[in-house]
C-alpha cells in the first residue's frame, strides 16, 4: 500500500527525518508516538509532498509520490487531517468538507454518495454542516477536518495529533469515533500521529516509535 523507505528531510539545515522507514497495509491502523518535536508532524507533511525530501522514498501502489507534486495526493487516495485543522472560516462545515472534492471537480453525484457516507459515519457532524468553519469548536473542528480527509482518502487516511487540546470526553467520543471507522473503512490504511497512544490501543495494529527524527522500535 504506501511504503516509506529511508526518507530524510532537513528544515533550515537541522536534520529532522533521519532514514524513518515503515510500511502502511490496507485495513490495518498504525499509531506514531513520539514526544513533541520529535518528528511526527514532519514525516506526515513528508509524505504529503507539503516538505521536500533530502532522500529516500514514498510509494502508494508502486507510485512514487516524490515525483508528484502536493496536490496530486488527494487523487491518488490520501486524505490528510492536519493537526491545526485549517478549516476555512467563512465556509460552512459541510462546505469545507466538501473542499477536496471541488477540488478535484468530482462529479455532483459521487459528492453526494461520499457526503451521505460521512454524515453516517460521523453522526456528530449532521447538526453542524450549516455552521460556519469559524463557528465550531476545537473538537467539533478535529472531526469536520476528519471529515474532510474522508472525502478522498480511498487508500490512506492520516492524522495529525487528532487528541491534542481535547478534552477528555471529546477525545474519548473521537477515538471511539475512529474504532468505528477503522472497522467499516477496512480498505484503508490508517495511521494516526500521538505523544500519549493510550487511547488508540484498541484499533493500533502496529506501533511506531520516533525518536530524534529515527524510528527506535516498532511493535506489531
Amino acid at each position: 500500500m504506501l511504503s516509506v523507505k529511508n526518507l530524510k528531510v532537513e528544515i533550515a539545515g537541522i536534520e529532522v527525518l533521519r532514514n524513518v522507514s515503515f510500511t502502511l497495509e490496507a485495513g490495518k491502523a498504525t499509531v506514531l508516538i513520539g514526544r513533541n518535536g520529535a518528528g511526527k508532524t514532519t514525516t506526515l507533511r513528508a509524505i504529503m509532498g507539503l516538505l521536500p525530501s533530502k532522500g529516500g522514498s514514498v510509494q502508494l501502489d508502486g507510485c512514487d509520490l516524490m515525483k508528484q507534486p502536493a496536490y496530486a495526493r488527494a487523487g491518488l487516495g490520501i486524505g490528510y487531517a492536519p493537526e491545526d485543522r485549517r478549516l476555512i472560516s467563512d465556509f460552512s462545515v459541510e462546505e469545507n468538507i466538501l473542499v477536496p472534492a471541488l477540488a478535484l471537480k468530482m462529479p455532483m453525484a459521487e459528492r453526494r454518495r461520499k457526503l451521505d457516507e460521512i454524515f453516517t459515519l460521523l453522526p456528530q457532524l449532521t447538526t453542524l454542516r450549516s455552521r460556519p468553519g469559524g463557528g465550531v469548536s476545537g473538537g467539533q473542528g478535529k472531526i469536520v477536518a476528519l471529515g474532510r480527509a474522508l472525502m478522498v482518502a480511498e487508500k490512506v487516511l492520516l492524522l495529525d495529533e487528532p487528541f491534542q487540546g481535547l478534552a477528555p470526553a471529546l477525545a474519548l467520543e473521537y477515538a471511539r469515533t475512529l474504532a468505528t471507522l477503522h472497522d467499516k473503512k477496512r480498505d484503508v490504511a490508517i495511521l494516526v500521529t500521538e505523544s500519549s497512544p493510550h487511547l488508540l490501543k484498541a484499533i493500533a495494529e502496529q506501533t511506531l516509535h520516533i525518536e530524534r527524527g529515527a524510528l527506535h522500535e516498532v511493535v506489531v
